[in-house]
């Protein structure tokens, strides 16, 4: 089966024959026609299985086929969770319409609005947008979303988890009533099901996959290792493999700062990206990652979703995630498009309740495997250089003298100061961490670090930020005499 069979035009058949590819994937067989007829669509395919061309080459060919008349409108609203994926859902859209009439544009926040608001009033057919940044064009009355004939969610579930759902349905309600729904997704939730239920119409449920099962041409496996040697086990495997190229996950924003400054320090190329860093040191990190002049990027999973990097061949988990779902996310960048690829977790003793859940989710046991040197009880390797890095430095409010006094000798009975009345939360961009309230207690936690999921509210999510104590007592891992102690 051709993609010409599937009724695309000759113009986009030959964009995608221009960027190697010439055979349909599984949700792009059963996602294309039915987009083509209008129907809605619920649909589900693992990450890197070609889901993005599966709407945006339906779409394209739909507005080719019936331009609208006079000045561009905005006709297609494509919405993501993360700036990363919203652009690459763009790059997309420019690779595969480049020998037809429809224009597009993307707006996310972290960047300068102007240029944004410069794209809008030329005109546009085609918007891919995250929620924030989108209500802030609206807000500005920049953006007319009156005419959409189309809305794409994709990595809808991602939304959920990020708290957008307040956001999502603001944006619903600016949208014409009658128009087509599309949801794609990595995975399926039941909240992203009780999404679709009250949103789309006689929709096409697609599901070429289990539900969140992993890429089969992604080879898993756990090392076992002592939580202080982490750092350590990371960079043997990097020099004494030779990895040119790693993705490396982090759980916390100051952890990923840390882990970079140590694998620099042992001379090893590497840069963090997360939602503290601005988007143009994101952009340039990541540039330099898929050119191949940065050896290691290392990322918190605001970049699970959205990092298309051909031919990847390592993930490694550094720590493992709190949500199981996001394991898929996370390994799902390497193994794409039909490549091979490797997923190597390194896993402490206090993370086995983690990686139980994981196991559970994805339905299958990993292998476990102890690098030589790193057995039970072993030392570390006097070659290796610890590293100390400074976190985010985030511009605060001026302090007074006597403030800064209380601090050297707080008077009993006062209490801390109270925010300036009338300053409003800033609107919570896609990537940054949530604003705390005023009345939060205060946290020993040093500033700019992001909270684990599992003390973070999971309100939306349908679990509890961390398995109960039966959970982690259900089922038993395969073991090996040398695992670290603790493991079982």
């Amino acid at each position: 089966m051709s993609f010409a069979s599937l009724g695309l035009s000759d113009a986009l058949v030959r964009a995608v024959t221009e960027v190697g590819y010439t055979t349909p994937t599984p949700i792009q067989l059963q996602a294309i026609p039915a987009v083509l007829a209008g129907r809605d669509l619920l649909a589900n395919a693992q990450t890197g299985t070609g889901k993005t061309a599966g709407f945006v080459l339906p779409i394209l060919h739909r507005l080719a086929a019936q331009p609208a008349s006079g000045r561009r409108i905005i006709r297609v609203l494509i919405l993501t969770p993360t700036r990363e994926l919203a652009a690459q859902v763009e790059e997309s859209v420019r690779v595969y319409g480049k020998h037809v009439s429809p224009k597009s544009t993307v707006i996310f926040g972290g960047v300068n609005i102007n240029p944004q608001i410069d794209a809008l009033k030329r005109g546009v057919d085609i918007v891919v947008a995250t929620p924030g940044r989108l209500l802030d064009h609206h807000g500005q009355r920049t953006i007319d979303l009156s005419k959409v004939e189309v809305l794409v969610l994709d990595e809808a579930d991602r939304m959920l988890d990020m708290g957008f759902m307040p956001d999502i349905k603001r944006i619903l309600a600016l949208l014409p009533k009658k128009r087509q729904n599309l949801l794609f997704s990595a995975t399926f939730s039941d909240e992203i099901r009780a999404l679709a239920t009250g949103m789309l119409h006689d929709p096409l449920a697609i599901q070429v996959t289990p539900r969140n099962s992993t890429v089969e041409a992604v080879a898993q496996k756990v090392l076992p290792v002592e939580a202080k040697r982490k750092s350590e086990l990371l960079a043997h495997l990097i020099k004494d493999n030779s990895w040119y190229q790693v993705l490396v996950f982090t759980r916390t924003k100051h952890g990923a700062n840390r882990l970079a400054a140590q694998l620099e320090k042992n001379g090893i190329s590497a840069l963090p990206i997360h939602g503290n860093k601005s988007q143009n040191a994101r952009t340039r990190a990541l540039a330099a990652f898929k050119s191949g002049e940065l050896q290691t990027l290392v990322a918190t999973d605001i970049a699970a979703r959205g990092l298309d990097i051909e031919q990847l061949p390592h993930v490694v988990n550094f720590d493992l995630p709190n949500v199981p779902e996001d394991y898929v996310h996370r390994i799902g960048r390497t193994g794409r498009a039909g490549a091979t690829g490797e997923a190597i977790s390194l896993v402490s003793r206090e993370e086995q309740p983690l990686l139980r859940d994981i196991e559970r989710v994805i339905r299958r046991q990993l292998p476990r495997e102890v690098v030589p040197g790193f057995e039970a009880g072993s030392l570390p390797s006097d070659s290796f250089v610890e590293a100390t890095v400074q976190r985010d430095a985030r511009p605060g409010p001026k302090r007074s003298e006597q403030a800064r006094r209380g601090d050297r000798g707080a008077k009993p009975g006062r209490g801390p100061a109270q925010a300036p009345k009338g300053k409003s939360a800033p609107r919570r961009e896609a990537g940054s961490a949530p604003a705390r309230s005023p009345a939060a207690a205060p946290s020993s936690r040093p500033a700019g670090e992001q909270r684990p999921d599992s003390q973070r509210s999971t309100a939306g999510k349908g679990r509890s930020g961390r398995p109960s104590q039966s959970r982690r007592d259900e089922g038993s891992t395969a073991v090996r005499s040398n695992l670290p102690p603790g493991w079982k």
